[in-house]
């Protein structure tokens, strides 16, 4: 195929995988949502505000049809379709996009959920019961169409129903899962759960990696590995251990679409991933696997080599959802550049922070997006999530008796402890920072992300968590009356000041909850306090809950980044249900915002030990 996409951009040699790994081609892809000339024709033309609306619309014949009913068109136009017949041409062949969803009432869905009675302010708790009901809003499961007619869609086909994060987020995402897990759980919707379990390991068994989203043009990029931490929390909730061995029965497995092989019983050969049908904890293997693969990068320090994970995407081409900005942005770099800036961006969005300054680290202009180098860098939180599955995956073999594996996992976790605090662990500051490959140094900018391994537990030292905590007071972060903000760095970029993210704040305020001491464990409620009244006061006024937040506004809803700002929203409802359930004892509705700078943090401690 001559598809841009089809062509590795040339890399650094900072990474050398041992085997070719499992990620899927472009001819997994088809010509109309991937890439191809009515791809481009449309995008440019911009005919919606958003370019995902596009690559979401079903077709309302096969794709050999709908091309060749345009080359026809375009031949007609000398390869150019003026903006109204495009729109005609999509009028007749296409549907509107969300059509191959339909809503769905969970069934394990129940009205008061027993942590509710653990919310001792009694406006909080009926908050907390009106984002219960969200769930019923955010339900969606799959029309069986798309099962048999799957090429006349970008959607990929789940068995399972599953929670949407809402607005133009039509589909499951990877890493946003987490945190509506959690808040499903504690809804004591345990059933759900497992379902979208079972989604992800489908995705695996199929893939070989979890997609950014279900859509077939996230197929190149996958997003923060955490599958393996959402079964240890549904293990853990229910004491369902034999969901690990746990294996579909044969008639029941998904058949791999777009040219992959059918399940024969044996490990089948795709390009060299081993794809075969196993149990789930297996399954859970072989995506670390591919971080492990496809993802590793060597860095050598101090005279000895460290193996760590990068977030990476070898092929180029414009990201189909966001075709046009991508294109445009190419406009500004030399030509030969263009391949490469585009992958750059397909990293950025398999980090899960598309985008940020945190990925600016190339080019002349550091705020311009057109300087992202994110396969340059070595993120502390991939590898901190990647240290936490390890750990969790020689658990989960001691618990089945496998200790062979168990050793192995516990071995491989040690080795990237020691790398963490080779490589990203800073003393003198009292965090972990990005490392840059290309400078060879770290990035010293504050990010949240920078306390990650404090949320993942893989630290060595209990005393981190305190010097963690005179970071921020350094950083001036507490100083922060509605959120920690993402960055301080003004981009117009998402992930930048003065968005402030639910998963962000949870990586901060469990990460300080784990030091021994009261002055940190007390910092780590009044940030909780602190968010928990952004996202209460916001809903107040609007009756909706939101993606981020802009914390240099009061706290109303973010904005930046490629998009408006987004309703729903799975995982802030899910972080504002572990907040509530963890701190519902003593958070107040009528508490006022409060700045945590010494001196202030100094008499917040002792007011709240008088009251215990």
């Amino acid at each position: 195929m001559n598809s841009t996409e089809d062509r590795a951009p040339e890399q650094s040699g900072l990474s050398s995988p041992r085997r070719p790994g499992p990620l899927p081609s472009p001819s997994l892809c088809s010509h109309i949502y991937c890439h191809g000339e009515l791809l481009r024709q449309v995008q440019m033309a911009k005919l919606y505000q958003d370019d995902k609306q596009f690559v979401d619309m079903p077709l309302n014949s096969a794709p050999d049809q709908v091309l060749q009913a345009f080359r026809k068109l375009a031949g007609a136009h000398n390869h150019s379709v003026p903006r109204p017949q495009l729109q005609a041409f999509l009028q007749e062949h296409f549907r509107a996009a969300g059509q191959e969803l339909q809503p769905w009432v969970p069934e394990d869905w129940k009205d008061s959920p027993r942590f509710l009675e653990k919310i001792a302010d009694a406006t909080l708790r009926s908050w907390a019961g009106q984002l219960h009901q969200l769930w019923k809003k955010l339900g969606k499961k799959v029309s069986p169409e798309v099962l048999s007619q799957p090429k006349r869609f970008s959607l990929i086909y789940s068995k399972h129903p599953f929670i949407v994060p809402g607005g133009r987020f039509r589909e499951f995402y990877y890493w946003d899962s987490y945190w509506v897990m959690e808040g499903l759980l504690l809804s004591e919707m345990a059933g759900t759960v497992r379902g979208m379990l079972q989604n992800f390991l489908d995705l695996v068994q199929t893939y070989g990696h979890v997609p950014n989203g279900a859509r077939v043009y996230y197929l190149q990029r996958s997003q923060p590995p955490l599958l393996t931490l959402m079964m240890a929390r549904y293990v853990a909730h229910t004491n369902d251990t034999a969901f690990l061995r746990w294996a579909p029965p044969r008639a029941a497995r998904r058949l791999p679409p777009r040219g992959l092989p059918r399940w024969d019983g044996r490990c089948a050969q795709a390009e060299g991933a081993r794809l075969c049908p196993r149990d789930n904890i297996r399954t859970l293997a072989l995506e670390l696997d591919f971080w492990a693969e496809k993802r590793n990068v060597s860095v050598s320090l101090g005279g000895k080599s460290y193996v760590l994970n990068r977030y990476h995407v070898p092929y180029g081409g414009p990201r189909p959802e966001s075709y046009s900005k991508d294109a445009e942005l190419a406009g500004v770099v030399p030509e030969g550049a263009q391949e490469a800036l585009w992958a750059e961006l397909k990293a950025g969005a398999e980090s899960g922070w598309d985008f940020s300054s945190r990925w600016l680290t190339g080019g002349p202009d550091p705020s311009s997006l057109s300087s992202i180098r994110t396969s340059k860098l070595v993120p502390v939180d991939l590898n901190a999530f990647l240290c936490q599955a390890e750990g969790l995956m020689s658990s989960f073999h001691t618990s089945l008796g496998n200790e062979a594996e168990a050793t192995r996992y516990r071995n491989l976790r040690a080795r990237r402890l020691a790398a963490l605090e080779a490589v990203l662990w800073d003393e003198e500051k009292g965090a972990w920072f990005d490392y840059d490959l290309e400078h060879g140094k770290k990035n010293h900018e504050f990010y949240p992300s920078n306390l990650a391994p404090l949320w993942a537990g893989c630290f060595s030292d209990p005393a981190l968590a305190d010097q963690a905590l005179k970071y921020l007071e350094d950083s001036q972060i507490l100083t922060y009356q509605h959120g920690i903000p993402t960055s301080l760095r003004k981009t117009g970029q998402q992930w930048d000041f003065p968005n402030a993210w639910a998963p962000l704040q949870d990586l901060v305020i469990r990460g300080l909850a784990r030091s021994p001491s009261p002055k940190t464990q007390e910092v780590a409620f009044q940030l909780a306090q602190n968010w928990i009244q952004t996202n209460f006061r916001v809903f107040s006024q609007k009756s909706a809950m939101y993606e981020k937040y802009d914390v240099s506004s009061g706290g109303q809803p973010g904005g930046g980044g490629e998009y408006e700002v987004q309703e729903g929203f799975g995982w802030t409802n899910g972080v504002v249900l572990m907040l509530l359930d963890h701190y519902g004892d003593r958070l107040s509705s009528a508490a006022q915002p409060a700045s945590l700078e010494p001196h202030c943090l100094a008499a917040a401690l002792l007011l709240s030990l008088l009251l215990r």
